[in-house]
């Protein structure tokens, strides 16, 4: 299953690409919203290829486990992920282009593959809410662009 959406922001892309690398910032708020956060490569600062996370949430009422891991990291413009979990395989990938001095366009792409046949069997059944998960995940890029411009205006450059 494939979701993609973009959106403008009001910010350069060098502040938009350090937000979208900020991997201390990313674990706080990733904490806050109830997920349990382990880096499996303690020591690294800066983000770099091959930095990997290992991510315990509670969704649909079972406790979730997705191991992240940078796939590309080429700064000003793209930051990849891929991410494992028994049933999926993840990828995600977060292009930025420069349209002015200080407007970037975001463009996300993620897609979802079942690894098991219990995998295949609930992302068919999410096919049939497609149009829900579609619009919610373009409205969660769409607040974190506003967060992002927010921040900027607030003097975060």
């Amino acid at each position: 299953m494939k979701f993609s959406t973009r959106v403008d922001i009001e910010a350069p892309i060098s502040f938009v690409f350090a937000a979208l690398t900020d991997v201390a910032a990313l674990e706080r708020a990733a904490m806050r919203s109830g997920v349990e956060v382990h880096r499996l490569d303690e020591g690294a600062l800066d983000p770099r290829r091959g930095m990997s996370w290992d991510l315990r949430f509670r969704m649909r009422g079972k406790m979730r486990r997705v191991v992240v891991t940078i796939a590309t990291i080429e700064p000003p413009e793209t930051l990849a992920f891929t991410g494992e979990s028994s049933n999926f395989e993840i990828s995600a990938e977060f292009s930025l282009l420069a349209l002015a001095r200080h407007r970037t366009r975001l463009s996300v792409a993620m897609e979802v593959r079942p690894r098991t046949l219990a995998g295949r069997v609930m992302l068919q059944s999410a096919r049939f809410g497609k149009a829900t998960l579609d619009r919610r995940y373009a409205d969660r890029m769409r607040l974190f662009g506003l967060e992002l411009e927010d921040r900027y205006s607030r003097g975060g450059h």
